[in-house]
């Protein structure tokens, strides 16, 4: 396999979680950086490496840990950093003289995370505190809401763990905006609603694996109904446009079914009152 693919591979699979490399709500651990060197990553390894979990942004080679006499934890995994090597080739032009050609030749090597270390010392560069003003129409949503999940705050991305039935979510001054921390909570709030004790949902409470077809459909719910609580709080004008390309790029991989909307937009709609404690309208209107 190139490292073409490797790369393109990553990204697809990256693309497949519903991780747009490209675009977070939230600032996270920083641009990536060496730690020995403390240069920022150039190309395309900033997007790369921001997409594992980590909360500090340095990375080391083997070379450079084994140096400070470290060591990589027992069952980590590396993640890659590509370059451009110049080469020389022989050519001939076309009076038949041979000429050397310098030409750029993609190579990678192999990183880890600090955190994916002992020995080491380290500490993190923290970011310049950030104020997101909480927005009380917003906060009320989630607080009124019954029988809600735990969240917990400060982890490293946004995600719902239905066996823990626990909503993780960054720090909110790690947010571009309070809009966009609340449009990112409403996300994993309408997964939550997916659980056994509240709408059952089988996406949620069966085995979905990432990219496969039930995870794009509670995805597409998910995004749908966080549009609709947008809607609600009246913040949608911030956020609908990352909205607009997350449920584009899920119809795309589920091949534009248009009953699929449908369907994803009466879950979405339930999920939201539910939040709302609306279920006595949706009970009547069945």
């Amino acid at each position: 396999m190139s490292v073409y693919e490797i790369i393109t591979n990553k990204i697809i699979e990256s693309l497949e979680k519903g991780v747009i490399p490209w675009h977070k709500p939230w600032i996270g651990a920083g641009i990536p950086k060496n730690f020995v060197t403390k240069k920022p990553y150039r190309g395309i390894n900033p997007f790369i490496l921001s997409l594992y979990d980590f909360s500090c942004e340095y990375w080391l080679t083997m070379k450079q840990i084994n140096a400070l006499s470290g060591r990589v934890r027992k069952g980590e995994k590396s993640a890659l950093v590509v370059f451009w090597k110049w080469i020389n080739i022989k050519e001939e032009n076309s009076s038949g003289e041979t000429a050397i050609k310098e030409i750029p030749f993609l190579r990678y090597y192999h990183v880890f995370n600090i955190e994916q270390t002992e020995g080491i010392e380290w500490k993190k560069d923290l970011p310049q505190p950030r104020q997101i003003d909480n927005l009380e129409h917003c906060e009320d949503i989630f607080a009124n809401m019954s029988n809600k999940p735990k969240i917990e705050q400060n982890k490293a991305k946004a995600c719902y763990l239905p066996p823990a039935d626990c909503i993780y979510m960054p720090a909110k001054e790690s947010f571009f905006s309070a809009e966009g921390y609340y449009a990112t909570l409403y996300h994993e709030l309408i997964h939550s609603t997916g659980h056994a004790s509240r709408l059952n949902r089988p996406e949620i409470v069966g085995s979905v694996s990432f990219g496969d077809e039930p995870y794009g459909k509670e995805e597409l719910v998910a995004e749908l109904g966080a549009a609709f609580l947008c809607g609600y709080a009246q913040i949608e004008t911030a956020v609908i446009e990352n909205s607009a390309a997350y449920i584009q790029s899920w119809l795309k991989v589920l091949k534009n079914d248009a009953r699929l909307v449908i369907h994803a937009a009466a879950k979405a709609q339930r999920a939201a009152d539910y939040i709302l404690n609306r279920t006595e309208i949706e009970k009547n209107e069945d």
